[in-house]
């Protein structure tokens, strides 16, 4: 077992760089790290949990983690990795991201009475007060511009078509004055960030060396791509976010459990907290059997459990079971509408199945499900014909309201796997 969160860190592979003294400074005593999260969104999403993780194991290893939120510099937008400027929030709308964040933080980090307790500040609180002259003069002078220009996020900029504004061109100042505050009021001594972070939290050491004599550190994660190369949680149906609202939980799990083979192995070692045993087992177990998926549903258990808690993590499990036949009697209308998204479905009227009811076999030529009536009775003959998962048997029996799920809609299926989802219409 790693003795010290720079090995932790190492065994992960989570260490891109950072500052030569870092392993022994880390080492040596309790430090203060922080880490900033942009609130541009009232979610953080699951390329923030590289991140959020890099704060919760500091401080399971005894460090106090700071989650810096910037209310202030969320009002700018950072450069970094951007090909054009962002569009300016409001003030109303980053307070709105900054709680949905703060919400988000709570199942990773400890803010209660521990004494490496997690500490969520807002850089607006201090870049909100200081006037532009009073910035000018205790920070700019600190850098000069051909400094600034060397940077690869500001270089990549001056040299595109859109150029980049003098307002973008002052983040790296803005971000580096949030160490040195966070050094004053919080004796933080350590940063940090993504790769792409690298040259904002170098000007931020070299600000605070300057400003107070100190000496501070950083150490930057690396930046998470799909074995395809692709940008890690972007899909074709959007942005997987931790929200449940804006990404559902059944949705959120199957992001993971669909995670591709190259890539299991590394993102047990990112975003869990197995041991190196028990993610060797589960490498072993992918290897051996890689059809069984084993690694993949551990992976997609641990993430969604951390997120979501365990409640929901057994629901998403139990949503996925439905494609196999699984019972539908705990699956709601919302996961169900998740789970059968890409199959086909037909809107029907309430009143098809009052009273009565419509017969089975005509259900499935309505819809499509099966080309006639005659095929259905067929279906129905050999057992391949299941409503909401359950067999038919009878070829006489009609569908009521009685079968509709939470009165909005239910599940044909014709064989093993050909589904389609009837749903009432609004």
């Amino acid at each position: 077992m790693p003795k010290t969160i720079f090995e932790e860190l190492s065994w992960r592979g989570l260490v891109y760089d950072s500052t030569p003294e870092f392993e022994a400074w880390t080492a040596s005593g309790s430090r203060t790290a922080y880490i900033g999260f942009d609130p541009t969104a009232s979610s953080l999403h699951v390329g923030s949990l590289l991140p959020i993780m890099g704060l919760a194991r500091m401080q399971r290893f005894g460090h106090r983690p700071v989650a810096l939120v910037g209310g202030g510099t969320g009002l700018i937008g950072d450069p970094s990795g951007k090909t054009a400027e962002r569009q300016m929030l409001t003030t109303e709308a980053v307070e709105e991201n900054l709680q949905g964040i703060q919400r988000q933080l709570e199942p990773f980090l400890d803010f209660g009475d521990v004494s490496n307790r997690a500490l969520m500040v807002n850089n607006l609180d201090w870049l909100g007060t200081m006037g532009l002259v009073d910035f000018l003069r205790d920070v700019g002078k600190h850098f000069t511009v051909n400094y600034m220009l060397a940077k690869e996020s500001v270089k990549r900029r001056v040299q595109s078509e859109e150029g980049i504004s003098y307002t973008e061109f002052t983040y790296m100042m803005l971000q580096a004055y949030d160490f040195l505050e966070l050094n004053r009021l919080y004796d933080c001594d350590i940063q940090m960030g993504g790769s792409d972070q690298w040259g904002n939290i170098m000007a931020g050491i070299d600000l605070v060396r300057k400003a107070s004599g100190r000496k501070v550190h950083g150490l930057v994660l690396p930046l998470v791509t799909n074995a395809s190369g692709a940008k890690f949680g972007k899909t074709e149906s959007g942005t997987i976010w931790l929200d449940p609202e804006r990404t559902s939980p059944y949705r959120f799990y199957q992001f993971w459990l669909n995670t591709d083979d190259r890539d299991v192995v590394p993102y047990l070692k990112y975003f869990t907290w197995l041991s190196g045993e028990a993610i060797a087992e589960l490498a072993q177990a992918h290897e051996t059997h890689p059809g069984k998926r084993v690694a993949h549903r551990e992976l997609a258990r641990e993430v969604t459990a951390l997120v979501h808690g365990e409640t929901e993590r057994n629901r998403a499990e139990e949503a996925a079971s439905v494609l196999f036949g699984g019972v539908l009697d705990q699956i709601g209308v919302k996961d169900l509408r998740d789970i059968f998204d890409d199959v086909p479905s037909t809107s029907l009227s309430r009143d098809v199945f009052s009273g009565k009811g419509v017969g089975v076999l005509e259900l499935c030529a309505l819809t499509g499900l099966t080309t006639s009536r005659g095929e259905a009775r067929r279906l129905v003959r050999a057992g391949g014909l299941f409503v909401n998962n359950e067999r038919m048997g009878d070829e006489q029996a009609a569908i009521t309201a009685s079968h509709l799920i939470e009165g909005e809609l239910l599940v044909l299926r014709k064989g093993k796997k050909s589904y389609h989802l009837v749903q009432i219409e609004a």
